[in-house]
């Protein structure tokens, strides 16, 4: 079951950018994040919502369905469109991307500084506070990503070492699994969870503004999906009542040390090139 839980990690995975095409389309994507994510918090009338990024060639874009309104980036002329509601059924150009995040930059919006959101799924929202950074759901109950491609505050990638070290420790303070019943197993569903979230991780060349940054969540995921994969209907002593749903609030805090595979982390990154390790039963760390 562990391994069917693995979107609770607080684990942070970067991709290794290789050759210069690459390195353009991550700057396009990652401006596309930037600016959408500032246009959410800024215009609120119309993008009321924090929604995920699709893609269709050529576009990257997110729609919004409370106002109707895609808004999203065309790759071909790298111009900034929106589209429905208050804007009609026509694209409507706003203005080329590298002059709308000039104004981004300028107003210091677009991003958290601790946590690269680009591949966050919708529903889950972010806001900053200095050092502190409160990701939440707002309440509802949203499906479970897979945080082994997306988690809640991956370090934003690296364009060259930082030499900085940092392991993360994520501290569950309040939790609640509904819809599933066990009995007659010495075995507690909420607790194997819990543990699983409190995971340490530790990040090789991390960025200077993780460095002191605490990450306070109050999440609820409908892990139906995942609970219903591993569990078969009619499995004597578990009883599913769907949906399966998974409340937590939680602490994540990082600290500096000399050598991420010295600490008792059970996983590694490096946030420069874009490796990973994990712990073997042995105590080794074995590179993916």
């Amino acid at each position: 079951m562990k391994q069917h839980m693995k979107f609770l990690l607080a684990s942070a995975c970067t991709l290794v950018l290789l050759g210069k095409a690459n390195f353009a389309a991550a700057d396009l994507a990652g401006d596309t994040e930037r600016l959408l994510n500032w246009a959410e918090t800024t215009f609120p009338q119309y993008f009321p919502s924090h929604q995920g990024t699709q893609s269709i060639e050529p576009w990257l874009f997110r729609f919004y369905p409370e106002s109707q309104i895609y808004a999203g980036v065309n790759k071909s002329d790298n111009n900034v469109y929106v589209l429905g509601g208050a804007f009609g059924g026509s694209p409507t150009q706003i203005d080329s991307l590298a002059n709308l995040m000039a104004q981004v930059n300028n107003s210091g919006g677009g991003s958290i500084t601790g946590c690269d959101t680009s591949t966050v799924p919708a529903g889950i929202s972010y806001s900053q506070s200095g050092n502190v950074v409160t990701v939440t759901t707002n309440g509802h109950c949203v499906p479970a990503p897979d945080l082994s491609n997306s988690n809640l505050c991956k370090p934003p990638k690296q364009t060259a070492p930082s030499g900085i070290s940092l392991l993360g420790t994520n501290t569950v303070s309040s939790s609640q699994i509904t819809g599933i019943s066990v009995t007659g197993f010495p075995i507690d569903i909420k607790q194997i969870v819990d543990a699983t979230a409190n995971v340490k991780h530790c990040t090789k060349n991390a960025p200077v503004e993780t460095a002191n940054i605490i990450v306070n969540s109050d999440l609820c995921f409908d892990v139906t999906t995942a609970i219903t994969s591993v569990i078969p209907p009619g499995t004597p002593g578990i009883v599913t009542n769907p949906p399966v749903l998974y409340s937590t609030k939680g602490t994540f805090t990082a600290q500096t040390v000399a050598d991420c595979f010295t600490t008792d982390a059970s996983t590694v990154t490096d946030a420069f090139t874009g490796e990973s390790w994990f712990r073997n039963k042995n105590g080794s760390f074995e590179k993916l």
